[in-house]
């Protein structure tokens, strides 16, 4: 896993064609941008550990 520090207007880039940006940090709390081809699915955490329940 990688872990990374970004301010608010500073992004990552997953591969060529996915970029994940802060656009907001307050209290602890983060907003967070994901541009990403429509065919690649983006699922919530919470989302993705329920459909996946043993």
């Amino acid at each position: 896993m990688l872990v990374l520090g970004r301010k608010p207007e500073e992004y990552v880039m997953i591969g060529d064609n996915i970029k994940v940006k802060v656009v907001k940090a307050e209290n602890g709390s983060l907003r967070l941008a994901i541009d990403a081809p429509k065919d690649v699915t983006i699922t919530r955490g919470e989302v993705w550990e329920n459909k996946n329940k043993i």
